[in-house]
């Protein structure tokens, strides 16, 4: 339960989780993973939230359709598309995921109301969502791995007639993109669409390991021996704040470079900004090889061609690697050179390599120590996801992790368009974070998230 404070309380009530099977009978197989979804690095669930207004303006006593009832409806006739996850893992030799699909098991499906309005929520809307527990809950023994539901989606009814819909994917079965393809399959489902516009393709072996395989790139994003310093990737205590990044700040950021520099997209420049200022708060030893990656689609056009539909994991994240003291005290513009070198690396061998690493390596981790890895989501269009009831007012995303920072779109309620981002670090040096980033943006107080708590109280329909 959240403390309470000078905010006020809200109840949140659920019924109990039922599982929702596909609507009509689909195939029952074992279907396996490619080499690159099942790494270590992905064996997690990985949340997203959306907020809804209420939509419905007409008066009078007109009974209006329940989002709980429509959003679970369309539920069950996109798994008969998407019947992979209604499946569980298993792991077979090598480690190898697999997932069984026997249609009988199910997606994990919570109905819930709680007794707050959208405009009541305010800044909680952004992520990281202070109250993602409340509107996703975590039921017990369900966020494993193996032989666990691998997804979990709860509906949220709000006073207003709004709603809210949380869940929880098991990252090895799809990405950010692969998440969006099955919400907008509901959401199509649920007005009216016989059949997604999105045909969800599976075909896993694209992305497997290569016969032998053969390790022809350096992989830094897997080096045990760069970082290995003491670092506050071990913290416990670490908070979460989002920063936004509009037109007016990104190019506060921009007059700290040098001409040569300013055709660099918004994406690098806001990389190479947090990277500084991340590592100058973290107090990293001045020696200390540090590592920053972001995630780059297999697709691009040095990539491997990918069918339209591929709903699995399908990214790479490549490194630049520094000494503290270099990304420190040079200007930003060392940083950002570092940054734009990443993509380069990126072409069809080294995703194949990678795979072949996967296998040749045991899957591993990727490592965590010193290293600050980015994911753009700002590009996966969640905000155009529509149950019905238009289009939501955030959707996306919902939390950093201690080591990760994510891109996201964002408008602010004043129409402000730009991105947010997403950070966790240490108390202390989150307010040294936030100190370095303001001599990059001008000082001008930026939208930050991530501390206003309500007192919450959660009980059972």
């Amino acid at each position: 339960m959240a403390q309470p404070s000078s905010q006020a309380s809200f109840t949140v009530r659920r019924q109990e989780p039922r599982l929702i099977l596909p609507a009509k009978p689909t195939p029952s197989e074992v279907k396996q993973l490619s080499d690159l979804d099942d790494q270590e690095g992905l064996r997690f669930h990985m949340p997203f939230i959306a907020f809804f207004r209420n939509t419905n303006k007409k008066g009078g006593n007109e009974t209006y359709p329940d989002p709980v009832k429509v959003i679970r409806d369309a539920l069950a006739h996109a798994l008969v598309y998407y019947y992979p996850l209604a499946g569980r893992l298993k792991e077979g030799d090598s480690r190898k995921l697999m997932v069984d699909c026997t249609g009988e098991l199910g997606v994990l499906f919570i109905e819930a109301v709680a007794d707050i309005t959208l405009e009541h929520l305010g800044d909680a809307i952004q992520p990281p969502c202070p109250y993602l527990e409340h509107f996703l809950y975590d039921i017990p023994g369900s966020s494993g791995i193996i032989g666990c539901p691998l997804m979990l989606i709860q509906v949220t009814r709000l006073t207003c007639g709004g709603f809210i819909v949380a869940t929880r994917v098991n990252h090895t079965i799809t990405d950010a993109l692969g998440i969006f393809y099955f919400l907008n399959t509901i959401g199509e489902i649920a007005r009216g669409a016989n059949e997604p516009s999105y045909r969800p393709v599976w075909k896993r072996e694209i992305l497997n390991a290569r016969d032998p395989p053969r390790v022809t790139c350096v992989h830094r994003e897997y080096d045990t021996t760069v970082g290995t310093g003491a670092t506050m990737d071990t913290h416990a205590d670490l908070i979460d704040k989002s920063f936004f990044f509009g037109f007016q700040e990104i190019n506060c950021i921009r007059k700290h470079l040098p001409s040569h520099l300013q055709s660099s997209s918004t994406f690098e420049v806001l990389i190479a900004c947090i990277w500084k200022c991340r590592t100058i708060a973290t107090e990293h030893k001045p020696n200390e090889m540090l590592r920053v990656s972001y995630m780059v689609g297999a697709g691009g056009k040095r990539g491997i061609k990918l069918p339209p539909g591929y709903y699995g994991n399908a990214y790479a994240m490549p490194s630049a690697i520094s000494k503290a003291e270099l990304v420190c005290k040079n200007p930003l513009g060392y940083a950002l050179e570092l940054v734009r070198k990443i993509k380069t690396q990126m072409s069809e061998e080294y995703m194949r390599s990678v795979a072949d690493y996967m296998v040749i390596k045991g899957r591993p981790h990727y490592s965590t120590a010193g290293h600050f890895i980015v994911a753009d989501s700002s590009r996966v269009p969640f905000r155009e996801i529509d149950f019905g009831w238009g289009k939501p007012v955030y959707a996306g995303v919902a939390k950093a992790a201690p080591n990760t920072s994510f891109c996201v779109r964002f408008k602010k309620s004043t129409g402000e368009d730009g991105i947010l981002i997403q950070v966790s670090l240490p108390l202390q040096a989150m307010d040294r974070f936030e100190k370095e980033l303001a001599k990059f943006t001008g000082e001008r107080p930026m939208h930050v998230t991530g501390d206003k708590k309500h007192a919450i109280i959660i009980s059972m329909l």
